[in-house]
């Protein structure tokens, strides 16, 4: 299968992944699969991918563990080093494409006030639902890869 096709199967289309990149046959070697493991559990286990409910939770806490998907993401790449070549393009990806602008958008405001306002958390909320639907479609991705 090619990553065009496993990508636009899992709704990750908007990712900025490079035109030979995405042309290219995929098939995971070992350290492909165990790096997509250790992130899948990494998303499976956050806010990332579980719903934040109404009047629950902190919505800076929530911020915060979104943006150690970072470090996460970093320390898997390098721990598998160039035998997860093939699954290194999507994380970085994900990371630059899809979590950063949500990160970007809203570090401020956090930094700036100690608490939102209740209309900023309301669109916080709905920003965040909307990251986890992508972060859904991800995690099931590293699923499909880590067999």
């Amino acid at each position: 299968m090619k990553w065009r096709d496993l990508l636009t199967n899992w709704g990750l289309t908007k990712l900025q992944l490079k035109a030979g990149f995405v042309e290219a046959e995929f098939t995971p070697q070992d350290a492909d699969r165990n790096a997509a493991w250790e992130l899948y559990i990494e998303l499976a286990t956050r806010v990332s991918t579980q719903p934040l409910p109404p009047d629950e939770g902190v919505e800076k806490t929530a911020l915060a563990s979104l943006h150690s998907l970072f470090a996460s993401t970093r320390d898997i790449l390098k721990r598998h080093g160039p035998g997860a070549s093939k699954f290194a393009p999507v994380a970085i990806a994900v990371l630059n494409d899809i979590l950063r602008p949500f990160l970007t958008r809203w570090h401020a405001d956090f930094e700036a006030a100690c608490s939102l306002d209740k209309a900023e958390q309301d669109l916080f909320r709905k920003q965040l639902e909307a990251l986890r639907q992508d972060m859904l479609a991800y995690a099931e991705l590293l699923a499909r890869i880590a067999e």
